[in-house]
């Protein structure tokens, strides 16, 4: 039976990506890098400190790491308190009152820092709705170990058979696979250049994952 639901949070609850990739350029404008936008997409659902690694990695970069970190969150911070239309994705909210009344546990699973879960849910009265949230920067392994989404199970207090992942990333759906969970790939306008190739199933509407039509995926 399906027990837990383990939500991703940029690209599923909330389109926050613009604001991540002009926050990312900005901070690359100011350490002086250029790079190309195949490349940044490599990066989609990954932490922000293992994406600076890997750009410090990858273009020679002699700053630390965490010196690039706090660059982006200091752009996004501010992009995200500028944009007044920020808002939830189409559906979702819906989706997750849904497998709410349905008894469903829920826990985000999400890259982002607690700092910008914490606007997000703040701004849209998400908490009433979760057990708990979890960011990948306090992991020890980012997307795509599947690190984030064992932990995520254990927090809901189920087995990874009674649990199912929403993901729009190729990073994330490859965390959810290695994990051992059911993966639902929400491919929105927003998914550039991702793979679903490891998905359980593949929607472009949350309507089509109610508790009602998705609970037989998880009848024995």
């Amino acid at each position: 039976m399906l027990k837990a639901v383990l939500f991703d949070m940029d690209g599923v609850i909330v389109n926050t990506e613009p604001l991540h990739y002009k926050a990312y350029y900005n901070m690359f404008k100011t350490v002086n890098i250029e790079v190309p936008l195949e490349h940044y997409q490599l990066y989609t659902g990954r932490s922000t400190i293992s994406t600076c690694t890997g750009i410090c990695n990858h273009f020679g970069l002699k700053n630390d790491p965490e010196e690039l970190v706090q660059l982006k969150r200091k752009a996004f911070q501010k992009l995200f308190k500028e944009d007044p239309e920020l808002d939830l994705l189409p559906g979702v909210l819906d989706l997750i009152k849904n497998y709410y009344e349905n008894g469903i546990t829920l826990v985000l699973a999400s890259s982002a820092s607690q700092i910008t879960i914490r606007d997000v849910f703040t701004r849209f009265n998400l908490d009433q709705y979760f057990k708990d949230r979890i960011s990948g920067a306090d992991l020890e392994a980012s997307k795509p170990h599947p690190e984030i989404f064992e932990r995520a199970a254990e927090i809901a207090g189920f087995s990874p058979s009674e649990c199912m992942v929403i993901e729009d990333s190729t990073n994330g759906l490859k965390a959810s696979h290695d994990a051992g969970i059911y993966c639902v790939a929400y491919k929105s306008p927003h998914s550039k250049n991702q793979n679903y190739d490891l998905a359980n199933k593949v929607i472009s509407d949350f309507s089509e994952i109610t508790f009602e039509k998705i609970k037989s995926e998880f009848e024995d």
